[in-house]
């Protein structure tokens, strides 16, 4: 019995569509001036932050990142059924299992695809996209569905004003497929984990170190807890160093981009970036003043912006950026085909 190897034919990965969704219900800063002593003029001076998008109860992550995959489908024409993969990443599945892009290829109807979730936090939708694009450029999938989405209500403590001002609930999706013609699409990547990190920004409660108990409860080990100067210090220098490094490791310069789509955590992180590459306000994708951060579905959300406002052109130069919880890094260089 003799075994026949399949061809493996290399291709290149390209991001050829977008869609996004946020839940309608809103959550302004005066409405957390209510809950927490807090007001908006720090919050927005501070963070950047005026308002954000919370989910009504009942509404889980799943049900995000369907419905902005829906779009991003539609805006290309794609029934489910074409779709061979679903990557979901998030920090906030529906349950620790099945996984989250298990319920959502049930509910999009996608029969012929398989997925899995990837959790890194902020980082999550860079990680998964590189995921997504090396399916595509072994050649074995022609359609792969790359979903950031995170329902960040559910983790909160609205007593908490350090971690409750900062997070909204939503989702971005995009479909990977093979470049054509000229095309080039993805270009590269540097991803980077720092594990001494993850006192600083973490969730401890509901996994196997702290099962939930009463007392995990009592003590609000479900929430989101985080060490913010440790956090923001690590984001200001790390998104810039990992920015740089593949800007430098493909002979260009900031100045040379159309388009900065950095994760929204903070706008003055964002512009500290910025500035380290040369870059002008104006070509910077900002949108955290509407969303507040979304963990996992700030990125392709910002790519949605970019695209509403006319931004983002066939063959443009974009640099996508996050830090998070971990700590993860990650930057990605690509040219937009859409």
């Amino acid at each position: 019995m003799s075994l026949e190897l399949k061809p493996r034919v290399s291709v290149r990965a390209k991001i050829s569509s977008v869609g996004t969704y946020v839940p309608p219900r809103l959550l302004t800063n005066a409405d957390l001036e209510k809950m927490v002593e807090t007001n908006d003029q720090w919050i927005v001076e501070r963070t950047g932050i005026r308002e954000r998008h919370i989910v009504d109860k009942g509404v889980a992550t799943s049900d995000l990142a369907t419905e902005a995959a829906k779009k991003c489908l539609a805006a290309r024409g794609v029934s489910p059924e074409e779709v061979d993969a679903i990557i979901v990443a998030t920090v906030t599945p529906d349950m620790m299992f099945p996984a989250t892009a298990c319920l959502v290829q049930n509910k999009l109807g996608a029969k012929g695809a398989w997925g899995f979730d990837l959790s890194a936090a902020c980082s999550g939708f860079p990680y998964a996209l590189q995921v997504g694009a090396k399916l595509v450029e072994s050649g074995v999938h022609k359609k792969v569905l790359v979903i950031g989405a995170d329902t960040m209500s559910s983790i909160m403590d609205y007593t908490d004003r350090t971690t409750c001002i900062l997070f909204g609930d939503g989702a971005g999706a995009v479909l990977l497929e093979p470049c054509e013609g000229d095309e080039v699409g993805l270009v590269d990547f540097w991803h980077e984990v720092d594990g001494s990190g993850g006192v600083s920004l973490n969730m401890p409660g509901g996994g196997s170190l702290h099962p939930p108990t009463h007392e995990t409860i009592d003590q609000k080990m479900h929430y989101v807890h985080q060490d913010g100067q440790a956090v923001y210090k690590f984001a200001v220098r790390k998104m810039a160093e990992a920015a740089e490094t593949v800007l430098e490791r493909n002979g260009l310069k900031g100045d040379e981009l159309a388009c900065l789509i950095p994760h929204q955590a903070n706008k003055r992180i964002i512009l500290s970036t910025a500035e380290r590459l040369g870059m002008p306000e104006e070509r910077v994708v900002i949108n955290i003043d509407r969303y507040g951060n979304t963990t996992a579905g700030t990125i392709p959300l910002a790519m949605g912006t970019a695209m509403e406002e006319g931004r983002l052109k066939k063959g443009d130069l974009v640099l996508l950026a996050s830090v998070g919880a971990g700590f993860t890094v990650a930057s990605t260089l690509l040219r937009w085909e859409i």
